[in-house]
């Protein structure tokens, strides 16, 4: 193909970060005097690529019309293309001329050998190649131990990340943009990223969210303002509303952990130290999560402990459907599956509740749970969701004790005292006093009677008890401990 008609432009290319502020690449393109040609590559790389799943799937297709309309407010097109991204990227140099690609680094091990691999080929070529940071706050490759490995421990972690310089400051986004005036051709984004056909499952999540870079801005100056006062405390309880919500902007590159520094930084905020530091710290966790999977490329499917290679999970596909379906009986972890299936997310406290009853109660494996994860949240994260489900289970890094196992019944009553996340996701049981909301078998059959509620038939029996469930798990989890 020979070059179309117009000035070579420079490429930048789009993947997980969907924002045109603190965007590096974005940026160093508006400062080479080139018109800007923006891509967005979809498709399979091959071996090693993780495919999205559906909720983050329509999160996508969202969040790259609202991205589409901030870049032609720019001044610049925005191409959407299929395939390799180092296909793409040879045949729009050579359709176009283009001597200058520029991207932001992305840092799933098989993104960073593909994305290496091309930025070599790309300069023995001639063209000017260069990558910019974003995603996270450090370099996964630099940021070490004295000895030279990775941290396996957040704690440490977290120290050393916060030791040195607070990170920089976000990038401005560019005021205008010269566009590239050659023709480029362009898939429609409902053909490269289709919505789901009928039935509308999505329609939960498009009264929960807005995708995009404004969504994600909006929702931070909210949690700014009336949010982060009392989230240390607060954000244990899920009936309240006390968590920023930005995880799935996050995820999309909508916004960066830089920004959410410098905004606590740079912000008037009436919140305690406390509840900064905390919110802190649950952006470090995403990182040190991010980490892992840099040191630890199938952390999705290889357990980080060898020794849970020999745990004897149990396989049960009518409990583990009763568990996606939120109909275990027990009312906490039903309303966080549900509002998983609904809303495409669950609070933070409730995944954790939710995880521990899949592998600990019905002792199925954690993959199963991260699986159902990884298609149905708009938050799922390639680092955050394996690390949190091998966290709970026992099998990952910095992992919760083995005779960690969540009281489903205890939890409810803690963190949901008065019944109003239940309520709102189980509704069936809504008209239950608070008394027996959390342990609704044990409520008089006159009670469940006046709430219209008939156990087995309207709202189910528990499907395991959980005294026997926990002695179970423990036998299962000291016999590998034993044998290693």
């Amino acid at each position: 193909m020979s070059a179309s008609k117009g000035e070579p432009p420079a490429l930048v290319l789009f993947r997980n970060d969907l924002r045109v502020a603190d965007n590096g690449a974005l940026w160093a393109a508006s400062q080479t005097d080139k018109p800007v040609l923006a891509v967005y590559i979809h498709g399979e790389e091959g071996k090693g690529f993780r495919a999205h799943g559906g909720a983050s799937l329509w999160w996508r297709h969202h969040s790259l019309k609202a991205l589409d309309t901030k870049l032609r407010n720019l001044g610049i097109r925005f191409v959407l293309q299929r395939g390799t991204t180092r296909r793409i990227v040879d045949e729009l140099i050579e359709r176009t001329g283009a001597d200058a690609v520029f991207w932001n680094r992305r840092y799933e091990p098989a993104c960073v050998t593909a994305d290496t691999a091309m930025k070599g080929a790309l300069r023995e070529r001639g063209v000017r190649a260069e990558s910019f940071d974003g995603e996270l706050l450090h370099e996964p490759s630099k940021l070490l131990t004295g000895a030279g490995s990775f941290y396996k421990v957040y704690t440490p972690f977290w120290k050393s990340l916060t030791s040195g310089p607070d990170p920089r400051d976000p990038i401005d986004p560019p005021t205008s943009l010269a566009a590239y005036s050659g023709k480029v051709f362009s898939i429609r984004l409902d053909d490269l990223v289709p919505l789901p056909a009928k039935p509308d499952w999505a329609g939960g999540m498009r009264e929960s969210w807005m995708p995009g870079e404004d969504g994600a801005q909006a929702l931070l100056d909210e949690f700014l303002k009336d949010g982060l006062d009392g989230y240390a405390d607060g954000r244990d309880f899920p009936g309240r509303s006390a968590t920023s919500r930005l995880s799935p902007h996050l995820a999309h590159g909508e916004i960066t952990p830089h920004q959410l520094f410098a905004a606590l930084r740079e912000r008037k905020i009436a919140a305690s130290g406390d509840d900064v530091a905390k919110f802190r710290k649950e952006i470090a966790w995403r990182e040190f999560c991010r980490h892992l999977l840099f040191h630890n490329p199938n952390l999705h499917d290889r357990n980080v402990q060898p020794s849970f290679d020999a745990f004897p999970w149990v396989t049960d596909e009518t409990a583990l459907r009763a568990w996606q379906r939120g109909m275990t009986g027990y009312p906490i972890v039903d309303a966080g599956m549900r509002e998983l299936w609904h809303t495409g997310t669950m609070h933070n406290r409730v995944r954790m509740i939710a995880a521990s009853f899949l592998t600990k109660h019905l002792m199925m494996d954690w993959r199963e749970g991260e699986r159902w994860f990884w298609d149905t949240l708009v938050d799922a994260d390639p680092g955050s969701n394996p690390a949190n489900w091998q966290w709970v289970a026992g099998s990952g890094a910095d992992a919760a004790p083995y005779f960690r196992i969540f009281n489903p019944t205890l939890q409810g009553q803690k963190f949901d005292p008065d019944g109003v996340y239940v309520r709102r996701f189980v509704p069936e049981l809504a008209a239950l006093p608070d008394r027996y909301l959390h342990t609704p078998w044990d409520a008089p059959k006159s009670v469940l009677s006046d709430a219209g509620v008939t156990l087995g038939e309207t709202y189910p029996t528990p499907i395991v008890d959980h005294a026997r469930a926990r002695a179970r798990a423990l036998a299962a989890y000291r016999s590998i401990r034993n044998a290693a």
